[in-house]
């Protein structure tokens, strides 16, 4: 079951998410995350928020459940890319993690996930690419 109704979810994608896909790469908490759909092949890119942990890991509140397309897509493929204030970052071993009390979210977004009843997250660590001199 998803926390917020799948009716938001297909107004936002043809209404909100065009705005935001303008405006997220470059405001604080936002990012456009890219992913491939796991039967066409398709790259996909959202507006999503974002949050990193103290040891660097993106977190992304799932408010339209784990059963989001988008979800399935990052966790079927590994893995996914995203903009974040002008930087672009590979991100692999997604995870889900339960956690009714938010404590990875600040403290208002906290209380946000907690109003509209989000207990789940999905973690990601940033591919670290080695250069060559």
């Amino acid at each position: 079951m998803s926390p917020l109704p799948r009716a938001l979810a297909r107004a936002n994608r043809h209404l909100l998410n065009k705005v935001m896909a303008r405006l997220a790469p470059h405001l604080p908490g936002f990012a456009l995350l890219t992913h491939v759909g796991r039967t066409s092949g398709r790259a996909y890119t959202i507006p999503v928020n974002v949050f990193r942990d103290d040891d660097g890991a993106y977190r992304f509140a799932l408010t339209y459940g784990r059963d989001a397309q988008w979800v399935r897509n990052v966790l079927a493929a590994g893995g996914c890319t995203v903009s974040v204030r002008g930087r672009r970052a590979t991100l692999v071993r997604p995870r889900l993690e339960h956690d009714p009390d938010r404590a990875w979210a600040p403290p208002l977004v906290r209380v946000v996930l907690g109003v509209v009843d989000v207990p789940d997250c999905l973690v990601l660590e940033e591919k670290l690419v080695l250069q060559e001199r």
